[in-house]
Parts: C-alpha cells; structure tokens; sequence
C-alpha cells in the first residue's frame, strides 16, 4: 500500500510541476491566467490510500496593463472578457486583445481568426440601436457622405461700453454700418462650403440688433434681386444674458452647384453682453462635406470610432463583453480561450464600465498575470514533495527487501 501512496505522490507532484512550467512558459503570453493545482487525499475506510489532482483552478485577477499605441490592440481592466465567434458560430472567450482586420475589414483574433463581436451601427448616419443583435464588427471603410447643416449655435460677448452707436441702414457692403462681424461656415446637401457672416449692429445705447447673410449664395427674390438680411433685435437682462425665448436666427440661400439651397438656424441664446471686448465664436454645427475614410480607434468605452478627411468621426460599432457567475467553471479551449460550461453558467453580455463590468482600454494589452516569484517559490515546494514521495518509495522497497532476507 506504501507504494501506491508514493506513487500518487509523485503523479500529483509531477503535475504540480506540469501546472508552475506551464505559468512559467505563458508568463509573457498576454492576456494569460495563471492555474493553480488542487489536490485531494483519498480513503478506504480508515485508510489512506494516497493524493489525487482534484482540478486545476485559474486566477481570473487582471494583469499589468501596457501601452502599445497600436490602434487593434485592447485590455481589460476588471470583470469580463471578449466575445469571439468562428465562421460557423461557435462562441468563445478570452482575454488576449491582439487583433487584426482581415479583408473585408472585420476585427479579427490574431492568433486564431476568430471575429470579435459587438454591436454594429448602422443607419443614416450610422448609430447604434437599442436592442441591436451582437455580432462579428466590420470597420466600414467607405466615404463618409455629405450631410447639409441645419442648426448651429454661436457664443461670445458683445461690447456693453460700445460708444459707437449706428444708425445709418445697415449695408454689408460698408463696414461703417455695424459695430462687430463674425463668421461660421456651413454645408449643403452636396457638401458644398457655405460662408455664413453674421453682423451685430449696436442701434442705441446697450440695444443690439443682429444681420445674418449667406455670403456663398445669397437668397434671391423672384426678380433675381439679393433679398437683405433680416434684422433680429437682441434683447437682453440687466445680468447681461439674452431675454429672449427664441433667439434663433434663419440663414438661407440659393441652391449652389445643384444643392438644395440653405437653410440654417443658428442659436444666439448663449450670447451676453459684458463690458470688454466683443467676442464671436461657433460653438457647434451640424453637417459636413463629403469625407474619405483614413483610420479608426478604439476608445476606452469600447466605442469603435471612424475618422475621416473632412475631420469628422463617427462611431462604427461597440465592443461587447461577456462575463459568467462562475469564471471558474470555464473550461480552457487552448490559444488562450475558454468555452461555456454548465459549470459556468451562461453568459451575461455588456459594454465597458457598465454594471460589473471591467474597462476596455485602446492601444493597450493586458500582460499575463503570472506571479514569477511565488512560481519560483512553487517550484521548489514541488519538487521537494516529489523527492519525498520518492523516498517512501525507496524505504518501502528496503522494508521489503529485508522480510525476503530472512531466513
């Protein structure tokens, strides 16, 4: 009986041994989690009859995370791991955020081909639905098309201690005929840059009254007559903030190269009037000219976000992460993947930061989590329960060789 005891010893101990080489071997290996090996006695009766392995647990805690800058590279801080399928829809998750885009632009596992999922935009322009099916993610790549601007709002200032006082008609033509100018710039429906000027006439003391013309393709009456800028008084508070419900300036235009002519509210509300100097700036504009694709990134939302030569980015799919009530009953597939088990429970899906989950971080890995120092340490406690395990052996078979010596 001696015998077996031993040699389940050093069975155990061997694939203790088989657990810390393989840590070891994996410890540069992103994205890996270390094993632990459990051991049990086992019994008849009263009587023991040696050790058996009675699993392999994995450490699921995170590893050190590094900055690759590399726009397909991706970690995880916390709960949770990626959602990978096969061409066949087998499922599979892991945590090594190498990837790469194949041919057709899908974001792939690098060391095995598998599609990262998530939920893909779509739409005009493109977004994500709520309720949109999970599944592989395509970086787009065609053109962004033109969008024409239809609102826009403006901050800034104008003089309160203006001395300058207008009363002459106002002329964009004659810069005499109003105090301040400013400008934005808007698109048509064929991407065409418009010109927007805005002028700001101070009619009497602290009254303001503001202009606003399309200096691209100005409005046109029915006789091919320029229609002028209508006037839109400015009325504001003793506090110096606009007093006004809606103060919402209209820009239109003729149609310009083909276009549908311009038609443009700007929101004057977050305009004041303070001493000091008279200040104009755009705050925000819809629309844009026609775009080409250059790249895309990966945020640390798990927002996968297009850019484009006009300067606009736009966001293309959302990385979707999956997690189990017990990690630990996943089961390791190899090329650091692990499968659903009963065990583990079906997955439950979510986005970076939300509920319990972890964080995704673009143009980072997350580094094996291997501790080398207590693999080391391992090593030695292993072998020497290999050696002891050894020497029962050895005594047992000197107790034996005794009882065949004697006579």
């Amino acid at each position: 009986m001696s015998f077996s005891q031993g040699l389940s010893g050093l069975n155990a101990a061997a694939k203790a041994l088989d657990v810390v080489g393989n840590n070891i071997a994996n410890s540069q290996t992103y994205g890996f989690k270390s094993g632990s090996i459990a051991f049990a006695d086992i019994f008849a009766g009263s009587v023991g009859l040696g050790v058996q392995v009675a699993g392999v647990t994995q450490n699921f805690n995170d590893g050190g995370l590094s900055f690759t800058g590399r726009n397909l590279d991706i970690g995880i801080q916390g709960k949770g791991f990626f959602r990978m399928q096969n061409e066949g829809g087998g499922v599979y998750y892991g945590r090594n955020g190498q990837f790469d885009l194949d041919a057709t632009g899908n974001i792939i596992n690098k060391t095995n081909g598998l599609f990262l999922t998530g939920y893909q935009a779509t739409g005009t322009p493109p977004t994500i639905q709520p309720g949109a099916p999970v599944g592989p993610i395509q970086i787009p790549t065609g053109d962004m098309p033109p969008a024409a601007s239809t609102a826009g709002s403006l901050t800034g200032n104008l003089k309160a201690d203006d001395t300058n006082i207008i009363t002459a008609p106002f002329d964009h033509e004659d810069a005499e005929t109003y105090n301040y100018t400013s400008q934005v710039e808007a698109f048509d429906s064929l991407g065409n840059k418009h010109t927007v000027k805005l002028y700001f006439v101070q009619t009497s003391a602290g009254d303001w009254t503001a202009y606003a013309r399309n200096e691209t393709s100005p409005e046109l009456d029915p006789t091919g007559i320029e229609v002028p800028p209508t006037p839109f008084p400015l009325t504001f508070n003793a506090d110096g903030t606009l007093n006004m419900a809606n103060a919402k300036i209209n820009v239109k235009g003729e149609s310009f190269n083909g276009a549908t002519p311009l038609d443009l509210d700007l929101d004057l509300s977050a305009i004041t009037k303070y001493s000091g100097d008279s200040t104009m700036k755009l705050k925000e504009i819809d629309g844009q000219a026609p775009g080409k694709y250059q790249t895309f990134i990966v945020g640390d939302s798990g927002e996968v976000v297009a850019t484009y030569s006009n300067g606009k980015r736009q966001t293309v799919a959302q990385i979707v992460l999956a997690d189990f009530a017990n990690s630990g009953g996943l089961e390791a597939q190899g090329n650091n993947l692990w499968g659903e088990t009963p065990q583990s429970g079906q997955p439950f899906l979510g986005t970076s930061g939300s509920g319990s989950f972890g964080t995704v971080n673009g143009s980072s890995l997350e580094a094996s989590n291997v501790d080398m120092g207590q693999e080391m340490v391992n090593m030695i406690v292993y072998q020497r329960n290999y050696q002891s395990n050894s020497q029962t052996i050895k005594t047992q078979s000197e107790l034996l060789q005794t009882l065949v010596n004697l006579r």
